[in-house]
């Protein structure tokens, strides 16, 4: 992660992010409710709750819902604000619009923002411009910029193909984003190859929900097999029967165990580099 030509202020709330310093970063999107309705847990202050102190790095959530959430679940986690929004019930799904600001979220507390952009949506043009937009905002604020961006549109045929998912993963760095989220290229090998060539971390989407847990973690683990930064894993979270065990399971395979004062054994943040 290269924070070399980053501000002070920039700095400070990536590492807030990167909170392990292991260079790896657990992301729970809670964003999904606008997309497909509620969440379906009920209380999402209980869930949010339950993420606390599981190794979880950052929860992402829309501005309504912070007024629900108690601020006290951010003393050792993150809050993303995510800007962009789309319901599943719209003439274009994939196209998303910009629902909030990063003045807006710096109001609020956020430690970064996130804008979602559809690669090859019929509404692709207006999304790039928002996200450079965003990014332009983000520069003059000092805030990290997460970029979700995917290959998603009537042309597309398979949005894990390697190639797709590099065009993906280079255009939110050319854009200007600190951390790229996209889906995952299939292969830990094919994976590698989208890493090699994006200066910026990538960490994959967590995909449809699986039912077994040890599916689950072996999806994580290919991906960091394959060079990503960590997974941003939102269904395979708060749809478990447990989240917060859950959440503490993806925690350790990404961040290792927690010794009792809170912070990573030095063998364990070795292991996780080889």
């Amino acid at each position: 992660m290269a924070l070399h030509n980053a501000s002070f202020a920039r700095r400070l709330r990536l590492r807030r992010l990167f909170r392990h310093g292991d260079g790896r970063l657990f992301v729970v999107p809670l964003d999904h409710s606008i997309t497909n309705g509620p969440l379906g847990c009920g209380d999402l202050n209980g869930l949010v709750g339950q993420l606390t102190g599981t190794g979880v790095d950052a929860v992402v959530l829309h501005k309504g819902s912070l007024r629900h959430i108690d601020p006290g679940c951010f003393t050792g986690m993150s809050l993303i604000v995510h800007l962009s929004a789309s319901t599943r019930h719209a003439a274009d799904p994939n196209a998303k619009y910009l629902v909030a600001g990063v003045a807006e979220a710096l109001r609020l507390g956020a430690d970064a923002v996130s804008v979602h952009v559809n690669l090859g949506s019929g509404d692709e043009g207006r999304q790039i411009t928002d996200l450079a937009a965003v990014s332009e905002e983000c520069d003059r604020w000092h805030m990290p910029l997460l970029a979700m961006v995917y290959a998603r549109g009537p042309k597309i045929s398979d949005s894990r193909a390697p190639e797709l998912v590099a065009h993906a993963a280079s255009l939110a760095a050319d854009l200007g984003a600190d951390i790229v989220k996209t889906d995952y290229a299939g292969t830990p090998e094919r994976m590698a190859e989208v890493v090699r060539h994006c200066p910026i971390p990538v960490i994959v989407a967590g995909g449809p929900r699986e039912e077994q847990t040890d599916a689950v973690l072996s999806y994580v683990s290919d991906a960091l097999r394959g060079g990503a930064a960590g997974v941003a894993m939102g269904r395979n979270v708060f749809q478990a029967d447990q989240p917060g065990p859950m959440a503490t399971m993806i925690a350790r395979l990404l961040h290792g165990p927690l010794l009792p004062s809170g912070r990573r054994s030095l063998d364990d943040r070795l292991s996780l580099t080889n």
